[in-house]
């Protein structure tokens, strides 16, 4: 997962990231609400933490903006107050959860994951990484909105390593799985020539090389 975090406290922001570090999940702390827009226009994020007082924009304003500049992460915002209208006020303005402070960070972890796993539910044929999103039914890669041009067997080795995040594959997986085929020893140079192709179109360092046999989306 990636994790936006916008919070002009900045050291609970580094507690914040500090502690999804700790729980294995990558997260960048911003502090200034143009900073917050050209980040979001550049990079894809699975969850946005917002916190209401920001210096320069109130957070709700910068919600509004999030949402009407078609992003659709999920929102959740930190929070002292706790009413009623404050709360219906926060839902109007685009944002899908709120925790209030003091918290724990054990249930910010769980607010996370729970807005991440709904939000993946209902576009479950889009994956995302980094300013890439690639679309499983249409067999479309786009960076940054922008159609990328691959290959039927370029898009179907990308989904895959992508299925796999974070698990090293092996050449031979590969041309099971991707090119049903099972004579590795013939066919393994292909697994190489294909990567290669991709890594020309996607960013270099996307797909790791593991000892020269298994790859690896980190």
């Amino acid at each position: 997962m990636k994790i936006l975090v916008v919070e002009d406290n900045q050291i609970l922001s580094q507690n914040i990231c500090r502690y999804l570090a700790s729980e294995d999940i990558w997260s960048k702390a911003l502090f200034e609400w143009k900073n917050v827009e050209y980040e979001l226009s550049q990079h894809n994020y699975d969850c946005l933490i917002l916190d209401l007082w920001l210096p320069d924009i109130d957070g709700l304003t910068l919600a509004e903006r999030i949402r009407t500049n078609g992003k659709n992460l999920p929102i959740l915002i930190l929070t002292a107050r706790n009413t009623l209208g404050d709360k219906s006020e926060w839902f109007h303005a685009g944002a899908d959860d709120y925790l209030t402070k003091p918290f724990e960070y054990e249930e910010l972890l769980m607010r996370i994951k729970a807005l991440v796993r709904r939000n993946m539910s209902v576009k479950s044929n889009i994956i995302y990484i980094w300013d890439y999103s690639v679309d499983i039914d249409q067999k479309k890669v786009y960076q940054n909105e922008i159609s990328i041009q691959m290959s039927h067997l370029e898009i179907n080795l990308f989904i895959y390593l992508l299925q796999n995040k974070w698990k090293t594959i092996s050449k031979e997986e590969l041309l099971e799985k991707v090119w049903w085929e099972f004579d590795a020893f013939h066919m393994s140079r292909t697994v190489d020539v294909h990567i290669g192709y991709l890594r020309k179109k996607l960013w270099k360092n996307i797909i790791e090389t593991i000892r020269g046999q298994w790859y690896l989306i980190p």
